[in-house]
């Protein structure tokens, strides 16, 4: 059978061949009629159905996922917290916007901003996009211009890969160089007025230059301050610059739940440091002896205390779960640390000591400023932070009643009279979580699904939960029932605060 098909074969090829040009030509010019018309078949269901593999159109009211390039779960999980974040994305859109005069569009994509904020407006659905699951590839190409060997086949921290983009971001920033303002007020705390700068300066100050405000919204500042515990002498103040608060989790009491004001005040907590030369007693004591007479440096005890001299705008914070065993062995702490929706931050917020002959006159022009649970720049605890039980203890981050927790949309001040007028009110965005012990494990991500493109100033209450390339929708109580390993939180601001800012701009 076969050597006679083959010999039929060739002798079509001969008669083909022995055939006038005409025929040959009229032959070819159907085959070529038919090619053509496979071809545009082929086009049209390449763009009505995408490529032939399993692709699927993205579902309604979700976000794209991202590819697992290996063991890339913990940079997929951080980007789907970093585009839930609207004033990080309006950062990046503004950083950007001196590229955009650069005619050479190959250079633009070199720049990690640049990349970053493509990817974080298609998690975030502002760039037109269908696919299902994008990938993030491009993020660890650019990264590696900047010095940073990210692979993609071995487990990584999600909260690391923070500092590296934070990092890589202040280095794209200060390639330019810039003059820094002599005075450092704004960039300490950015609500104080052109008017008590100047009280406080006698004069006028220049403009502050773009330097501090090309700063990312995660910025913030620490202060750190020691006091005399014998002449209340307060020593000059500190500023340390943080991106994230990692936040230690206390020894659990049992009995009772953690919460996440517990690791707050554990952060901030004061702590006495002995045999510390304090030069006001010396001072004092110098002054009452008789002339001439040599006197020893005065030694007391000083308590050194942490604040939070400047709020960022987003605020990232971060779990440390990691511990040691007595046998110096890693282990991950898995227990369950309470949060909120809504975070309070007033009373960790470092403030200024005013002098008291103008304290008055300060109180009158900016009583809905003032800071609750502080005094003089010293932290006062909230009484229900240590309160023992049976008593009534007054608001806590993580402590909140069911009926709040289960709420969704603005804040019910109202239900918190001690906490009536929040000034640093905070709304939960974004939870990343991880799952299985130190040597390995998985990151998976709760978000807020993007506003929708009627309203892009709302606040979506919709939930999702993602984990690389699924995406599925989750409810507030499952986010607040995980296990945070990461907390993105964005400032809101009270009607009283929009109502000033509206004055200041008309002034």
């Amino acid at each position: 059978m076969l050597p006679g098909g083959t010999a039929e074969a060739d002798g079509a090829v001969r008669r083909l061949l022995r055939a006038g040009a005409a025929a040959r030509y009229k032959v070819m010019k159907n085959w070529g009629v038919i090619g053509g018309v496979a071809a545009a078949l082929a086009a049209g269901m390449y763009v009505l159905w995408g490529p032939i593999t399993e692709r699927k159109r993205r579902r309604k009211g979700l976000v794209p996922g991202l590819l697992n390039l290996g063991n890339t779960c913990f940079m997929n999980s951080l980007l789907q917290g970093l585009s839930s974040c609207p004033s990080f994305i309006k950062w990046l859109e503004e950083f950007t916007a001196q590229y955009k005069t650069d005619q050479n569009q190959s250079t633009e994509h070199q720049y990690l901003s640049v990349t970053l904020l493509h990817l974080l407006r298609a998690l975030s659905c502002q760039e037109v996009t269908e696919d299902d699951v994008l990938d993030a590839s491009c993020l660890l190409e650019v990264l590696r211009t900047y010095r940073w060997q990210i692979s993609s086949f071995e487990e990584q921290d999600a909260h690391e890969l923070f500092h590296v983009l934070t990092s890589s971001l202040e280095d794209e920033r200060d390639r330019q160089p810039r003059v820094t303002h002599l005075f450092d007020v704004h960039s300490l705390e950015p609500e104080i007025t052109q008017k008590q700068i100047s009280c406080r300066t006698r004069g006028s100050l220049p403009p502050v230059s773009n330097h501090w405000k090309s700063q990312h919204p995660f910025h913030g500042r620490l202060t750190s301050n020691m006091v005399c515990k014998h002449c209340e002498h307060q020593s000059p103040v500190r500023y340390d610059t943080f991106d994230s608060l990692s936040l230690s989790i206390p020894a659990a009491v049992w009995g009772r739940p953690m919460t996440l004001d517990h690791c707050l005040h554990h952060f901030i907590s004061s702590e006495s440091v002995k045999d510390v030369v304090c030069d006001n007693c010396t001072k004092i004591q110098a002054e009452g002896t008789l002339n001439g007479q040599s006197m020893e440096n005065q030694r007391t005890t000083f308590v050194k205390q942490l604040k939070l001299g400047k709020l960022p705008q987003c605020l990232c914070i971060h779990l440390q779960r990691l511990s040691w065993s007595n046998q110096g062995t890693p282990l991950k702490r898995h227990e369950h640390v309470q949060f909120n929706e809504f975070l309070i931050m007033d009373i960790y917020k470092y403030r200024i000591p005013v002098h008291k002959s103008s304290q008055n006159e300060l109180n009158q022009r900016h009583s809905e400023e003032t800071t609750p649970g502080t005094k003089d720049g010293i932290a006062v605890k909230p009484s229900g932070a240590e309160q023992p039980s049976g008593t009534k203890p007054v608001f806590m981050n993580g402590a909140c009643p069911s009926s709040f927790l289960m709420s969704s949309g603005t804040f019910p001040l109202a239900a918190f009279p001690e906490c009536s007028s929040p000034v640093y009110l905070y709304r939960l965005m974004a939870v990343v979580v991880h799952h299985g012990d130190m040597h390995s494990g998985h990151f998976v991500t709760y978000r807020r699904s993007p506003p929708s493109p009627k309203n892009p100033l709302s606040v979506s209450s919709q939930w999702l939960w993602i984990s690389d390339d699924t995406v599925r929708k989750a409810s507030l109580q499952e986010v607040l029932s995980s296990s945070a390993y990461l907390l993105f939180y964005e400032r809101i601001h009270s009607r009283v605060q929009h109502q000033s800012l509206e004055l200041r701009v008309k002034e």
